[in-house]
């Protein structure tokens, strides 16, 4: 009989370590702002956020994107945003700018939930969680890939947003980021071709079900040397504007993280911070 036991003890005890960990108790009103690392949530502090106003050059896509947390903070009905396109032109800044600028207006109204890399998958454990709180909650993915490595998670992610077996509140919505256009580059091989438009349409067939998508395209001169003054002004800096297009160039091209980037080496050169 202790035989016995003694094997039941060690399937047990097999069995609880193959379960997937308990999901800690979370204060949800502790912090405005949380990082989810697929079994927990841990608070963390907006204090680098680029000001709402610095954010030049996506007019029509601040406005797009605070009138629909302003929803979202209401209780009325908001979409799931999906933002796409160049490199370093603000997605992931707007993001994080525009839920400041929320919560500072409605405080204790939203909190913003990053997903961590790896973590997509325990998105529907995280909703149960949140399913029975007050306040509205975004959750961000940053940098989404579409490629082959990614199937999976475009599968979750197309489930969550279709409306799956987890019931999603209508206070809990999607903001995500990708700075990829084409799913894969294109190759001659006829096998590549048509792996090339699976991924494709499984791709837009993810991209269809955001209600809001909003698209980046890389900015000119005028634009790039508008973002560079919307930095330096507030601290009197004056800059060469030959210097800061050769700056740009060095670098691949013109965006607003090259326009930050010389304008931190501009404020460190007069002994400011930015």
């Amino acid at each position: 009989m202790a035989e016995r036991r003694d094997v039941l003890e060690r399937i047990a005890d097999a069995l609880e370590r193959l379960a997937p960990a308990r999901p800690e108790l979370v204060d949800w009103s502790a912090n405005d702002a949380f990082v989810w690392d697929g079994v927990s949530a841990r608070g963390v502090r907006q204090s680098e956020t680029i000001p709402l106003a610095t954010l030049c050059g996506v007019d029509a896509q601040k406005t797009a994107v605070c009138e629909n947390l302003t929803r979202l903070t209401k209780g009325a009905a908001a979409h799931d945003m999906l933002l796409w396109g160049a490199r370093g032109m603000g997605k992931s800044a707007l993001i994080r700018a525009a839920v400041h600028a929320a919560q500072a207006n409605h405080p204790q109204t939203l909190k913003l939930i990053q997903i961590a890399p790896n973590a997509l998958f325990s998105i529907p454990r995280l909703i149960e969680l949140l399913a029975s709180q007050d306040g509205a909650f975004l959750l961000f993915i940053d940098d989404l890939g579409f490629d082959a490595g990614n199937a999976q998670d475009n599968l979750a992610l197309r489930s969550l947003l279709d409306g799956g077996l987890v019931t999603r509140p209508a206070n809990i919505r999607l903001a995500v980021t990708s700075n990829r256009r084409a799913i894969v580059e294109r190759d001659g091989d006829t096998t590549a071709m048509l792996h090339e438009r699976d991924e494709r349409d499984s791709a837009l067939a993810l991209a269809d079900r955001f209600g809001l998508t909003l698209a980046f395209h890389p900015c000119d001169q005028t634009v790039y040397l508008d973002i560079l003054r919307a930095y330096t002004e507030p601290l009197k800096l004056q800059f060469d504007e030959a210097e800061a297009n050769a700056w740009a160039i060095a670098r691949g091209g013109r965006s607003g993280r090259i326009a930050y980037q010389y304008a931190t080496e501009l404020a460190g050169r007069a002994g400011l911070s930015l």
